[in-house]
């Protein structure tokens, strides 16, 4: 949520397809698993790596786009690679892969789950201090230029497709890292990870968090878990309240929970 807040939150680009770059992460761990390799500095690295250059693909193709088009074409370059996953048999297809083993990294025991715990906290509070350097840097003023007016940041002479370009690549990244991290802990995954609808949940956390608030995603995502997990315990029909939630923070609150509270 954290990465897609800097396309669509100080970049304005609606991306459709953020859940691909997570899918992206996360096969790349589990493919690497199967063929034996479990060490976190070459799992991590290799996420990072792929999830960036798809990212740069679709980002040169589809930001040549605006509005509905950009949504739209980003939407189609997620589901073909959700049903390219889905045609590979000797990965699990539609079933998934599990892992053969968990991450491995020197002198740690990631079995024990408190242990996974804080290495986890680290790459997230490392991450979200990168993002927090990147916005407040020249690059990141340029972005939220570019986001209130395109035209006139292009005529001050700012290389706009390439800023743009650039925050794109980087949400993928951190995307497919976070993809990474979640088949570590599951110890499994599969293309439902990167179904259109879980771009829908990214892009709902964003807008409950704060669209363009440094920590909007990090609160956005953190309250619809736990709302998700309290309401399933007591309703099957937990979508409703989630979704009057959605309906009462965009009439009353526009800047989402992190908005208010600041």
């Amino acid at each position: 949520a954290t990465s897609l807040n800097l396309v669509l939150g100080f970049g304005g680009m609606v991306s459709f397809g953020h859940a691909a770059y997570l899918g992206i992460g996360g096969y790349a761990v589990g493919i690497l698993s199967a063929h034996g390799v479990s060490s976190g500095w070459i799992q991590w690295p290799v996420a990072l790596a792929v999830s960036a250059l798809y990212a740069l693909v679709i980002g040169a193709l589809s930001l040549r786009t605006r509005g509905v088009y950009f949504i739209m074409i980003t939407l189609a370059f997620a589901q073909m690679v959700f049903y390219l996953f889905i045609s590979l048999r000797q990965y699990g297809g539609e079933d998934g892969i599990n892992l053969s083993a968990p991450l491995q990294l020197p002198g740690l025991n990631l079995a024990d789950s408190t242990t996974a715990y804080y290495v986890v906290l680290i790459v997230v509070v490392t991450c979200l201090w990168l993002m927090n350097r990147v916005v407040q840097a020249r690059f990141g003023q340029a972005l939220q230029g570019i986001r209130e007016n395109e035209t006139r940041m292009e005529a001050l002479g700012y290389p706009v497709f390439k800023i743009k370009l650039l925050a794109f690549v980087l949400a993928g990244a951190v995307a497919g890292l976070a993809g990474a991290l979640l088949a570590n802990h599951n110890l499994f995954v599969s293309p439902s990870l990167m179904h259109w609808t879980s771009s829908a949940s990214l892009i709902i956390m964003v807008i409950v968090g704060g669209i363009g608030l440094r920590y909007g995603g990090v609160v956005g995502a953190a309250v619809m878990l736990w709302l998700e997990e309290v309401l399933r315990l007591y309703t099957d029909y937990w979508h409703m309240p989630l979704g009057i939630l959605l309906l009462a923070i965009v009439l009353f609150a526009p800047r989402g929970l992190a908005g208010a509270w600041g």
